[in-house]
């Protein structure tokens, strides 16, 4: 989490002017007490939000998600993907010692932890930036990864921005979410603006954090730890509503049964914010809470706020909707129960579904409102010889209006017919065709 009061700088004309034009924006979403979800008010109190099923990406609720807001510290979880995909290739390794630069030391906000000199590993360094969201380990860590520039690293993080397939509006000018008058002589002098991205572009950059790099949960999910094992006190997450807190006396209040992730945020320009994930009967749900308590004190009571209107989202996700297995894999289709074969010993084969679809549905469904349409491939190219599991044809499934594709493919191989066998069978077509021919003239 960012606190600006942690760091007062001479900004006041120009935090006047942020201000201002975020109350306008504030003002103009809380006139529309409906969300953009039809039929469905869940009377948030926030800027904008989404819930998503994080297996599929599928949108349950939307409020705004379109809107191009300031992130704050959840801009983090960019950091966090690109550190981790250095991970992943060798870049860098979990025990890679760390250094910590002049800036990454002076900087505000939270953490606080390291002075200029200071080396820890990577491992250590992601606890602090995963658990604390502290913003010296996280400088430390982009400037790792960066080649030694906290801006070299913000053009990465740009870069991945479009290859996740966020918005046009999704840019970042630094690794913590900082606002631009918060770096003082460390601001981007290349990258102009302020990060900023919307609530759908959060629940993308969750979506694929988890995704391609679940092992971020075995951090996320901790509620308190110690950066060195000599501190007096541990780093506390800013994330109460952790499953780990509910016999934590100040925040079991806000404790939820399956949560584990993801990460919070807060600037004065962002208001209180929060990417949330939590698990229950095998559905995941990714929810996004931007804006909450916005222009109000910094306090406990306001901190919380964003959890308050995330358990909104949270019991509207699990008490409304539900994983369920639509297609067995290995299943017949009784529209399509086997394929055509040309020049094969055997003329047809048959074909089952390649995999299970499960997908997240309304409680209280029925089978009518599954649709389910199954076709074979271009009998031309349905050629023998054919393989065990070879696809020839698709079954296409449909639920609230969204198509869903299987593969259909063989349950046993057909090999190539001798020249001889498919001679007369070619004969045999011949004049079975005759005989059809002149029975129909009588």
């Amino acid at each position: 989490m960012i606190k600006w009061k942690a760091y007062k700088r001479p900004v006041a004309g120009a935090l006047a002017v942020l201000l201002l034009g975020q109350i306008l924006l504030f003002a103009g979403t809380a006139k529309v007490s409906a969300a953009d979800t039809p039929g469905i008010d869940l009377k948030l109190e926030v800027k904008a939000a989404i819930l998503i099923d994080a297996d599929s990406g599928e949108v349950l609720y939307e409020l705004n998600a379109d809107a191009p807001l300031a992130p704050a510290s959840m801009a983090k979880m960019m950091t966090e993907y690109l550190v981790m995909e250095a991970l992943q290739t060798g870049k860098i390794k979990m025990d890679t010692m760390v250094p910590t630069s002049k800036y990454a030391a002076s900087v505000g906000g939270s953490g606080g932890l390291l002075a200029e000199g200071d080396e820890h590993t990577v491992n250590d360094m992601f606890a602090g930036m995963s658990i604390n969201s502290a913003n010296d380990s996280t400088i430390a860590l982009a400037e790792l990864v960066g080649g030694g520039s906290e801006e070299s690293f913000a053009g990465m993080m740009n870069d991945k921005a479009k290859e996740l397939g966020l918005s046009s509006n999704a840019h970042f000018i630094n690794s913590t979410g900082l606002d631009r008058s918060d770096l003082g002589e460390y601001a981007p002098k290349s990258i102009e603006g302020e990060t900023i991205f919307t609530a759908r572009d959060a629940s993308i950059l969750a979506q694929r954090l988890l995704k391609d790099h679940k092992e971020i949960l075995a951090y996320t999910k901790i509620p308190s730890q110690k950066f060195r094992p000599k501190d007096k006190t541990p780093m506390i997450n800013w994330n109460w509503m952790l499953e780990g807190n509910k016999d934590i006396q100040n925040f079991k209040k806000y404790a939820y049964i399956g949560m584990d992730g993801l990460k919070t945020g807060h600037t004065d320009a962002a208001g209180y914010c929060f990417t949330g994930t939590a698990e229950r009967n095998g559905m995941r749900l990714i929810s996004v809470v931007m804006g909450a308590a916005f222009g109000l004190p910094d306090n406990q009571v306001n901190q919380g706020k964003r959890f308050i209107e995330t358990r909104k989202l949270m019991d509207y996700g699990f008490n409304n909707f539900e994983i369920k297995q639509i297609i067995a894999p290995k299943t017949a289709v009784e529209s399509l129960p086997d394929v055509k074969v040309k020049k094969g010993v055997a003329t047809k084969v048959s074909v089952v579904t390649e995999s299970a679809l499960s997908l997240v549905v309304k409680k209280g469904m029925t089978p009518d409102q599954i649709k389910q349409e199954a076709v074979s491939y271009d009998a031309n190219k349905i050629v023998a010889p054919i393989k065990a599991g070879d696809p020839l044809g698709t079954l296409t499934v449909t639920y609230n209006n969204k198509k869903h594709e299987i593969k259909l493919v063989a349950t046993e191989a057909v090999k190539k017919g001798s020249w001889i066998r498919l001679l007369f069978r070619a004969i045999g077509k011949f004049f079975s065709g005759l005989f059809k021919g002149i029975k129909n003239i009588f």
